[in-house]
């Protein structure tokens, strides 16, 4: 079973490549070869094995059941794309640019906002050496600083491939819903994200909000979750421009069924999925920030049917559709908060 696990992922980097290579007389071009990162560094160039290796080895023998529960979940994506994505585009190189590179542990993690990605990005610069290689210590404003980590996208498509044959490539996903829970308490809710609401909330007071008082206007900071919903549904929306990546379905910000990734990781299951990655990074001093506690989990969940509670069946309907391709391809199940019949 392993081995035809690992001749399908040869199999999809090298169609990636095809496509890739045809990007070469696209409008935008991809960053010169000069540019490019060396892959002569860190793992490759010494016996340590890689962190792809390493799961190729686990794979091969009696897993864990740790190890169990990742191999079905590649399998269960496996099957669910071949299931529900007939037709699949050519990935273009902006497709590629939530995927972040670590050469030196041979490593591609794609970021979906709202799933711990601020801690990761801490963990990638943390293994780097930079900051001290605690990734507590470095503060939020830093790990989002434009260039911090290099994105796949930035290299060329003979590079990208080489790295998407050698790399362990790993996401991690949350439950949609309780996601966009989480995008919109955090971003229309918190007086700290003033900026954030001048940019979103003023757009969707000004659309969609009768007679608004000009406070209203100028701020955006008072948008109610319904608004915020119908402001997805909007076909405008999407039609303007492409959905901010707080509240862009993770498929679409990472491409599962176009990429190979070997792990996929879970919010509800943070910790042991950050300590098993980073077991096959082989980095054992290195330590996860650590994950919500479980009651603010529970939390999470409650204030996700608190917001849904007032939305009518109708539009519970359309949003559970619009976000249907993440809860088929990650194997969540319906949330028993919905009412969709």
């Amino acid at each position: 079973m392993g081995r035809h696990c690992w001749r399908r992922r040869l199999l999809a980097a090298a169609c990636l490549g095809a496509a890739l290579l045809l990007l070469g007389a696209a409008p935008r071009a991809l960053s010169p070869e000069s540019k490019n990162r060396a892959l002569g560094s860190g793992w490759l160039g010494e016996k340590k094995r890689s962190p792809l290796q390493m799961l190729y080895d686990l794979d091969e023998g009696p897993l864990s059941a740790l190890a169990e529960v990742h191999r079905q979940r590649r399998d269960l994506l496996h099957r669910a794309c071949s299931r529900h994505t007939r037709r699949r585009r050519l990935l273009r190189p902006e497709d590629l640019r939530h995927v972040l590179v670590d050469d030196a542990h041979g490593l591609l993690y794609c970021y979906v906002p709202k799933v711990a990605c601020t801690n990761w990005k801490r963990v990638l610069l943390a293994l780097s050496g930079r900051f001290g290689g605690d990734p507590r210590a470095i503060p939020a404003h830093e790990v989002h600083a434009p260039g911090r980590l290099p994105s796949l996208a930035d290299f060329s498509p003979t590079e990208i491939n080489r790295r998407l044959r050698s790399y362990l490539a790993f996401l991690f996903v949350r439950e949609p819903f309780q996601r966009l829970a989480s995008a919109y308490s955090n971003k229309f809710s918190q007086p700290y994200s003033a900026a954030f609401q001048r940019r979103y909330g003023t757009r969707i007071v000004r659309r969609l909000r009768p007679r608004p008082h000009p406070e209203s206007l100028a701020r955006g900071h008072d948008v109610r979750f319904t608004e915020f919903l119908a402001y997805l549904l909007d076909p405008r929306t999407r039609r303007n421009e492409p959905f901010n990546e707080h509240w862009e379905r993770a498929h679409a910000l990472c491409h599962p069924c176009g990429l190979r990734y070997d792990i996929v990781g879970k919010f509800e299951t943070l910790a042991e999925d950050a300590a098993f990655v980073l077991s096959l990074v082989g980095a054992p001093g290195l330590r996860f920030p650590s994950p919500p506690a479980r009651a603010k989990a529970a939390a999470t969940h409650d204030q996700a049917a608190r917001l849904f509670q007032d939305i009518s069946p109708f539009y519970q309907r359309r949003l559970f559709n619009l976000y249907r391709m993440d809860f088929l391809l990650f194997n969540y199940s319906v949330p028993s908060y919905l009412r969709l019949h």
